[in-house]
């Protein structure tokens, strides 16, 4: 039988600054405040400039400060009074779905999260982490919708029936999983206050996993599965 391995000095206390670090990073809840449409996309040397009509977030926007679009987080480069700027960088065009916006596509926007503000969805940090493509929306009445996307088969690991998911910025939870086709439940507040209601069959949408899966995944390497069982001997050598 395969020992669990040795825990190393402090593990406990740095997986606890770990997940404080995760906090502290987050900045979004998954909660979108606004339905913005885009205003106009120009090319850049590298990348591109993203300009969003949206009267409610723009409002003491200022250069500098973060904005979740269709959840990438985007730097404020133009704030305007119903309008701001970002650049889009080449990976992120690459990586996101923001390439495929053109003058008019609606947007899903939250500004940060300030400091003692309610954590409505989940936490959020506006990393996307690759795309999924939309497989069905079937209405199960009372303007209720069932979403399902498929999802690459590198962050498949990273999805959990009733965890957290960021699609297209907005906080949902896992109904279902099956093979690689993620399915969730819209309620008519999301359907009428996002732009999944835009979305069609084969549309691309963007996806960013629960943080907290990779932390786990990463910390949980460090502790080297398979080697022998505990022993006193093994605990005075770890600084026990």
């Amino acid at each position: 039988m395969r020992g669990i391995g040795f825990v190393p000095p402090n593990y406990f206390l740095r997986l606890s600054v770990a997940v404080a670090n995760w906090i502290i990073e987050g900045m979004f809840t998954g909660i979108i405040e606004e339905l913005g449409a885009v205003d106009r996309l120009e090319p850049r040397a590298t990348g591109r400039r993203l300009t969003v009509r949206a009267p409610l977030v723009s409002t003491g926007l200022r250069a500098g400060d973060s904005v979740s679009v269709n959840g990438v987080c985007l730097t404020v480069v133009d704030p305007q009074p119903s309008t701001f700027g970002a650049d889009v960088a080449p990976e992120t065009l690459r990586r996101s779905s923001l390439g495929a916006l053109r003058p008019g596509s609606p947007v899903n926007l939250e500004r940060a999260l300030q400091a003692g503000a309610r954590l409505g969805g989940h936490i959020v940090q506006g990393h996307v982490d690759g795309t999924g493509e939309v497989v069905s929306i079937e209405p199960l009445g009372g303007e209720n919708y069932w979403l399902r996307v498929k999802v690459p088969p590198e962050l498949d690991r990273y999805f959990v029936y009733k965890g957290s998911v960021a699609i297209d910025g907005i906080s949902l939870t896992v109904a279902e999983i099956e093979g690689d086709i993620m399915s969730v439940t819209v309620i008519p507040h999301t359907w009428a206050n996002t732009n999944l209601r835009a979305c069609r069959v084969g549309d691309a949408v963007n996806l960013e996993t629960d943080v907290l899966a990779k932390y786990v995944e990463k910390m949980l390497g460090a502790l080297e599965l398979g080697k022998p069982r505990l022993t006193e001997a093994g605990l005075r050598e770890q600084g026990y």
